[in-house]
């Protein structure tokens, strides 16, 4: 297997860790924002479209971790990991603190951390199945009504840029791969709260601003709770990096210096 791997810049390495869409093209804005500060290193996680797998792993999220580890062999870094990307930031600090200088978990979406866990995990077994029913495209209309992450219509007479059109040809792979192979198992995830508590210096928990009040806020609430740290707010919502680039680079450099 050969990971998909994009690197910018000079500097510190800071390693980004895509969610579920799977497309590390995502952090390209942002990337540009920090490369000359950072050696930034893009990935697309094992099984998506630009790094295929011939067999995904029984324990996929621990197959994620030492891939990232990998990626951080030749000196520590600094690690960004937004949604289930950030659910392997949190599982590499715990697992292996000393290859990380420092990790900002994005809304990762932990639901199993959460007092209502149950409900939550009802409803998103509810996306599950009809996304076996009826196809990608519903389920993850229902999704978004359920996370409060509605599509937004592009203005009129928008065309996306080529490495965009690429992208979405691609998630036409990778939506459904993240369907069968993370979007039930991530999220009951059971994070190691002594490990993290053990490294929270190294510890930034990061959310949304527009996320306020919305599921994909709230787990970190409460793993900050626990480990007694605060929550940082970052520009935008769940997807702010490709909302708010230069914004978000500059509350990133600001929590990693």
């Amino acid at each position: 297997m050969t990971l998909y791997t994009k690197t910018f810049g000079r500097g510190p390495v800071l390693l980004f860790i895509v969610g579920g869409n799977g497309d590390s093209t995502v952090f390209e804005g942002v990337a540009s924002e920090l490369a000359d500060r950072y050696k930034v290193v893009l990935y697309d996680r094992a099984g998506f479209a630009r790094s295929p797998v011939d067999a995904v792993p029984a324990d996929k999220l621990a197959a994620d971790v030492e891939d990232a580890r990998a990626l951080l062999a030749d000196e520590p870094g600094y690690v960004f990991g937004s949604s289930s990307g950030a659910i392997v930031a949190l599982e590499l600090l715990a697992r292996h603190p000393s290859v990380v200088l420092k990790a900002v978990p994005h809304e990762p979406p932990l639901i199993s951390v959460l007092p209502d866990r149950d409900e939550w995990l009802a409803r998103m077994d509810g996306v599950y199945d009809l996304y076996v029913s009826d196809g990608p495209d519903a389920a993850m209309a229902l999704f978004g009504q359920l996370v409060g992450m509605q599509r937004q219509a592009p203005p009129p007479g928008f065309e996306p840029p080529p490495a965009m059109r690429e992208m979405f040809e691609r998630m036409k792979v990778n939506v459904p791969f993240w369907f069968d192979h993370e979007f039930r198992p991530y999220p009951r995830h059971e994070p190691d709260l002594d490990a993290l508590a053990a490294s929270k210096d190294k510890l930034v928990l990061a959310s949304g601003v527009e996320s306020r009040g919305l599921l994909p806020y709230l787990p970190n609430v409460v793993l900050a709770e626990k480990l007694g740290v605060e929550v940082v707010e970052f520009p935008g919502d769940h997807l702010g990096y490709t909302r708010h680039p230069a914004e978000f680079a500059a509350q990133l450099h600001k929590v990693l210096s």
